[in-house]
């Protein structure tokens, strides 16, 4: 039994302005259904649904979602790429035009938080950040 689990985002009624948004900023996307309604999309393979299902429901930060970043460059893309028309806020987060949270973050984070000798350095540098800065994470 195939059960896959994929998140559905609810839009007032831009889910396929979105999804092209979207698709244009991940490599390997493709919107691979579209009606008036419901538009389904894979970004980077990962799948996704979007709905136009009126003004009654709001994105919030309670929901994100984190892209791993392996170089600066990643990180830059990504951060401009998902700003333009929207909002950056603190350690890597940011809210997207359409009002997505994601989280843009370099992968090597979670290994210099576990040096206890760095880790207490690296979260004080961080909390100073917007976008992040892997240079200035590892010099910390």
């Amino acid at each position: 039994m195939n059960n896959q689990i994929h998140p559905c985002l609810w839009f007032d009624n831009q889910a396929q302005e979105a999804a092209k948004f979207y698709c244009s900023i991940f490599k390997n996307s493709k919107i691979t259904a579209d009606t008036p309604i419901v538009v389904n999309f894979e970004l980077n393979g990962k799948k996704f649904m979007g709905l136009n299902g009126g003004p009654m429901f709001k994105f919030t930060e309670a929901v994100s979602f984190v892209v791993d970043c392996d170089t600066q460059e990643e990180i830059d893309y990504y951060w401009d790429a998902l700003t333009k028309g929207g909002n950056e806020s603190q350690c890597g987060w940011l809210k997207d035009k359409y009002g997505v949270s994601w989280q843009i973050v370099p992968s090597i984070l979670g290994k210099l938080m576990s040096d206890p000798e760095k880790a207490g350095r690296v979260m004080q540098a961080f909390l100073k950040m917007k976008k992040f800065d892997i240079e200035k994470l590892k010099a910390a």
